[in-house]
């Protein structure tokens, strides 16, 4: 069957295997690109989602799932991964009309099958290891937590929804999946296709789309959920930590960001020809700048930073900007009014405070109802200033002049956030050299693929997502020893 928006959209939320239709209505999905009403969704309430938490609750205590073998979990993920892969055309569809994306769509759409197959290959990673010691022997046993909640934002859904779903199966857990109300359709896809395509059990994956924070709530504290993974706000984040604190809950958080990317001063003018582009793309353009990984200052050396600039500009003053849905469209809107509004209010700030508009810093045309802002350049931007403190989730990047690379570092070190960073240089060994020094989860040496589990410093996060490291936060460790 060939997935479309109405067919998911009525379904409705998805507990225990079975549709249901939300406790407080429905609540419509507008398109970021044009204000239209894509569908309207099941709005669950706080009894959906103690109806969910029963379930998982159940399929964990009782179910088959945490008892089948690794071989028959990795069978269910590779299903799912096999099923994501025949429906990528929806999702990139999804990607341009309910997610805005006019970029990025690897990351947004391709990304979340290879991320669920990646945890079929981890479901079969040993649960076990040997103890040894004096007089005793004995197992190491990751043993899953139970129930996760797993709380997901409407930046990239997909990929995150996968990221947190498809591994917390593979360990063994069940889950409650409560998306963000902004983009809700690639979760209600996602139980589609377990429902339809795979033969992962009732209950293992349960969806409640909601608009309430009373639903929230009652998931994040409910007793009889284990862990909470999040991704979304630093504000949000230390909310979550502070309810999950009453029963010592664990938690995964995956929060905000402010990460630099310097530019050392051995690149020659010839490097720029391809790292311009890059630069402004991991730093302003990237899904219209709303991503947490956004590498939104931008440390060049002050002999360098009029040339550097006006590179950037360049480019920026080409970028198309408009309807997602055209493929000629290089950036698309912003998530809605509200955020274009706190969005233009931090460039205007960022005026005030001394900054200087390079370019951009308003709104440009687009369809009736969506939210354009062009990609702005800063310049005149200390590292004090508010614009290079605080996220702003939106096309805006400032570059701040260094005098040497000791200096540089400081100021990426200069931050309440650590979540990724970036260094380009002509000699690779300095510029990996000058990497081990930024504070960050993720540091990246001239544009390479970023490897290993990704997480944050400080209040970029708690814990780790993606890869062994990932899949072992969703299990506790348990030693189980004997005499020798």
């Amino acid at each position: 069957m060939t997935l479309d928006i109405g067919t998911i959209a009525e379904a409705g939320l998805f507990v225990n295997g079975t549709r249901a239709p939300g406790g407080n209505g429905r609540f419509d999905d507008v398109s970021p690109g044009d204000g239209s009403v894509l569908a309207t969704i099941a709005d669950g309430g706080v009894a959906d989602m103690l109806g969910a938490v029963r379930a998982a609750r159940t399929a964990f205590d009782s179910g088959p799932w945490p008892r089948m073998s690794p071989a028959e979990r990795s069978a269910g993920l590779a299903e799912l991964a096999a099923g994501l892969t025949r429906h990528q055309d929806f999702f990139d569809h999804l990607s341009r009309v309910e997610w805005g994306v006019a970029n990025d769509r690897p990351g947004q759409v391709t990304a979340a099958a290879s991320i669920a197959a990646g945890a079929a290959r981890l479901a079969l990673v040993p649960a076990e290891e040997p103890l040894t010691g004096p007089g005793a022997v004995g197992t190491l046993v990751h043993e899953p937590h139970g129930v996760v909640a797993a709380v997901t934002p409407w930046n990239y859904p997909h990929t995150l929804n996968l990221t947190k779903v498809a591994n917390a199966i593979a360990a063994g857990n069940t889950v409650v999946l409560k998306p963000s109300p902004l983009s809700p359709l690639a979760a209600l896809a996602l139980a589609w296709i377990i429902d339809h395509e795979t033969s992962i059990p009732a209950g293992v994956v349960n969806v409640v789309t909601t608009t309430s924070l009373d639903a929230a709530r009652a998931l994040t504290g409910h007793p009889d959920v284990d862990m909470i993974s999040f991704t979304g706000s630093t504000a949000i984040g230390k909310e979550i930590a502070r309810d999950a604190a009453l029963s010592l809950k664990r938690v995964v958080l995956e929060l905000g960001g402010k990460s630099a990317a310097i530019h050392l001063d051995d690149l020659g003018p010839q490097a720029y020809d391809t790292l311009a582009a890059q630069t402004l793309f991991d730093g302003c353009t990237r899904h219209a700048g709303q991503v947490c990984v956004l590498q939104s200052r931008l440390f060049v050396p002050a002999a360098r930073e009029k040339e550097i600039v006006e590179r950037l500009v360049a480019l920026a003053a080409a970028v198309r900007v408009g309807d997602p849905r055209a493929d000629a469209t290089e950036m698309g809107p912003l998530i809605t009014a509200a955020q274009a509004d706190r969005v233009l209010a931090d460039i205007a700030g960022a005026v005030a405070e001394g900054g200087v508009i390079a370019h951009g810093g308003g709104r440009v045309d687009g369809p009736d109802g969506g939210h354009y802002i062009a990609p702005t350049i800063l310049t005149g931007v200390s590292n004090t200033m508010r614009i290079a403190r605080e996220e702003v989730f939106g096309p805006v990047l400032a570059v701040i002049p260094y005098r040497d690379p000791d200096e540089a570092v400081a100021m990426a070190n200069d931050s309440r956030f650590g979540l990724v960073g970036a260094v380009h240089g002509a000699d690779p060994e300095r510029a990996a050299a000058l990497a081990r020094r930024i504070r960050a989860g993720q540091v990246t040496v001239n544009g390479a693929r970023a490897l290993g589990p990704f997480g944050g410093f400080r209040e970029s996060g708690l814990g780790r997502e993606q890869g062994l490291a990932g899949l072992r936060e969703f299990t506790e460790t348990k030693g189980v020893s004997r005499p020798a």
